[in-house]
């Protein structure tokens, strides 16, 4: 057998052993060749298996002229032998070579002819090879991210929002802040499934209400009827709405104020286990701080992500960047579908998506590579309780135990995924805590 290996860069294919260029993919391609006699010793015996248990006309089983099944199966005893020999002499160039493919190599250029050795191209990508930069110096921005006793009062709007209370409004036509009950009927321009509502409430005047029902229910008494058309932009929310006009039909049910509760402890009593509003207010503060800090955390990671990525330049697998792609893809299926979205009745162009994620695909790969990199590097790894930990921490979300989920997950063959992203999470903190990093607010920098 002889063989070779070639990659293959912009400049053209290079011998193994060259330093990795910046140009450089990660396709490899072996030249592998198996001797003649291995070759036909190979098809004999394939023949004589075939042999055995080849029904021809005309013969008894196992009785058929060795020439004759070799003629008649030509092609299924190409396969076999092709199939016995090739994976296995790929497999072993591999390991001589000491090479890591992430992809299954295919196989390009074969020439099997009777008699003669068998030569083919064996095509598949590995990891890159490269040189860790300065990452223990690393220098970025982040913005300050304090909770201030504004953020506690718009909480605790929020709140009083949720715990308003309707009232009618009699004896009067709709104003600007009322809410009037509507019974409705929208019908798409060009036909299609109409939209309808029973009794829905529309706030008049708000910002987030659209001009035509402002402009139309505005002065509107009880019982009224109203007919109207609503363009919806094509960046709507809705995508059963978006870019399409609607034909609405409306009857007026009822006209309503909303009574926000007063601040007191009474409130504080009745939207929380506090006893009183300085309580709730402090339980507030408390949970917007847990909030900010897993926000910080994660942009934090963010960030050391980026600078890392930015000091790296080497070429990534395009099988892993494929991969990657349709994790993004799968994403954005997860998302719309929380949303109550039919991903399949969405007008998107699935295809340009996935190409303008291309680049942040690359991106992420590399960043894993990297962190990964790092991590050994520095002897970072996950510790049985680190584990242990998370698996509870899910346990608090969800209807399973820890046992029951390290159970699953293990059957699954995925618990490894579980310790590789904390081993990750753990590089990035650790790779933040080496970091030189200024706080900016309001424009002014803060070291």
């Amino acid at each position: 057998m002889t063989e070779g290996t070639t990659e293959n860069t912009a400049e053209g294919a290079t011998e193994t052993g060259a330093p990795v260029a910046a140009e450089a993919t990660c396709r490899r391609e072996l030249d592998l060749e198996i001797p003649a006699d291995e070759v036909s010793k190979a098809v004999e015996r394939v023949a004589k298996e075939f042999a055995k248990v080849a029904r021809v006309p005309g013969f008894r089983p196992g009785k058929a002229p060795l020439t004759l099944i070799r003629r008649r199966f030509a092609d299924d005893i190409r396969g076999e032998v092709l199939q016995s020999l090739v994976p296995e002499r790929v497999e072993k160039a591999v390991s001589e070579q000491k090479l890591m493919p992430v992809s299954q190599p295919q196989v390009e250029t074969l020439d099997f002819n009777e008699g003669q050795p068998l030569k083919f191209k064996a095509v598949f990508e590995v990891l890159p090879e490269f040189d860790l930069g300065n990452y223990k110096d690393l220098q970025f921005e982040m913005p300050a991210m304090d909770v201030a006793d504004e953020d506690v009062t718009k909480t605790l709007e929020e709140m009083r929002e949720r715990a308003a209370a309707f009232a009618p409004a009699e004896g009067r036509p709709v104003e600007d802040g009322d809410f009037v009950q509507l019974k409705l009927t929208g019908t798409p321009e060009g036909g299609g499934e109409p939209l309808q509502a029973d009794s829905v409430l529309c706030h008049i005047g708000a910002e987030e209400t659209m001009a035509p029902f402002n402009e139309n229910l505005r002065g509107v008494n009880v019982e009224d009827h109203k007919d109207f058309d609503v363009e919806y932009p094509a960046d709507y929310p809705d995508a059963k709405l978006a870019g399409k006009t609607y034909h609405y039909s409306v009857d007026v049910l009822g006209i309503k104020t909303k009574k926000l509760p007063d601040l007191n402890d009474d409130f504080a009593k009745d939207v929380s286990d506090a006893s009183t509003l300085d309580e709730l207010k402090k339980k507030i503060r408390d949970g917007l701080e847990h909030q900010r800090d897993h926000k910080h955390r994660d942009l934090l990671r963010e960030k050391v992500l980026a600078e890392i990525v930015k000091l790296h330049d080497f070429p990534v697998p395009q099988a892993l960047v494929e991969h990657q792609m349709d994790v993004r893809l799968e994403r954005v299926v997860r998302s719309l579908a929380q949303q109550g979205v039919d991903p399949r009745a969405v007008n998107i162009d699935w295809v340009s998506l996935r190409k303008r994620n291309e680049e942040r695909a690359k991106d992420d790969v590399k960043a894993e590579l990297i962190v990964d990199r790092i991590a050994t590097t520095e002897n970072i790894d996950v510790t049985d309780e680190e584990v242990e930990h998370e698996l509870q921490h899910v346990a608090g979300h969800s209807n399973e135990s820890a046992e029951a989920i390290r159970a699953r997950l293990t059957k699954q063959g995925t618990l490894d995924r579980i310790k590789a992203k904390l081993r990750s999470d753990k590089t990035l903190d650790w790779l933040a805590q080496n970091s030189r990093v200024s706080t900016t607010a309001a424009g002014a920098e803060a070291k």
